[in-house]
């Protein structure tokens, strides 16, 4: 498994706030725990759709980074014209197929992990946090990526988009696991790599780590405020260990 290496380190904390104290974390996969080289998943939207409905859809002019799966495939079939009741009708038929063809095609993925991936979740591991995933994907398809990666050991629960095509509901959802596990009052971080992942963070008043191994800058996340934005999570990590 590869790693991708980043460029000049830069880690913003915002003071007072111990970004590696808090008692649970919920992880973004894609851009923020690794980047998919492959188009199997995002391939599976049209083929699924044409599948199941004989309808044919693109993702052309959609934004993908920070959607979630149920609300790309929502967006992709209004943008073809397909009426919402032959949608509704078939949605749960579409998301089985879209899991079914990435199952399939696992053996293909080309993933890479970000920069300090496997560290970082090693370092909050041992200070006992609990971590977990929030993702946009759909639930299987989340988990394949995460194992396929080599990183499904350290996550003991997720928030996926199954029932969830707002992302702020999922983040809500999955917060709502970790105090279950971790206990009612237990601080919760989320951690992401689009401006999306933050609003979500602000929408169940959640602190956030704005990671800009994705798509975005450093500096056009530091512009949402996050808690902290870091160039990457090794970055942020080798900052802590210097200053201490």
């Amino acid at each position: 498994m590869q790693t991708i290496q980043t460029h000049e380190a830069r880690v913003a904390i915002e003071p007072g706030f111990a970004w590696d104290g808090q008692d649970a974390y919920l992880f973004d996969i894609d851009g923020t725990l690794l980047r998919t080289r492959d188009r199997i998943h995002v391939d599976s939207f049209a083929s699924s759709v044409q599948r199941v409905t004989g309808f044919e859809i693109t993702l052309s002019g959609i934004l993908l980074h920070g959607s979630t799966d149920t609300a790309i495939l929502r967006e992709a079939c209004k943008q073809a014209g397909i009426p919402a009741e032959v949608l509704e009708a078939h949605v749960e038929a579409v998301l089985e197929a879209m899991c079914s063809t990435v199952e399939k095609r696992r053996h293909e993925f080309d993933l890479v992990r970000m920069p300090g991936v496997e560290e970082m979740l090693r370092h909050l591991a041992k200070r006992g946090a609990l971590l977990g995933v929030g993702t946009g994907n759909l639930e299987m398809i989340g988990w394949t990526k995460v194992e396929e990666a080599g990183l499904r050991e350290w996550f003991r629960f997720g928030g996926f988009s199954d029932h969830f095509p707002v992302r702020s509901e999922l983040i809500g959802h999955a917060a709502g696991k970790a105090r279950e596990l971790a206990g009612s009052g237990a601080s919760i971080c989320v951690v992401g790599d689009t401006p999306r992942d933050i609003e979500a963070a602000r929408a169940n008043s959640l602190p956030v780590i704005a990671v800009a191994t994705g798509n975005y800058s450093f500096g056009e996340l530091l512009k949402f405020k996050p808690e902290v934005c870091t160039s990457s999570l090794a970055d942020l990590l080798a900052h802590t260990q210097a200053v201490q």
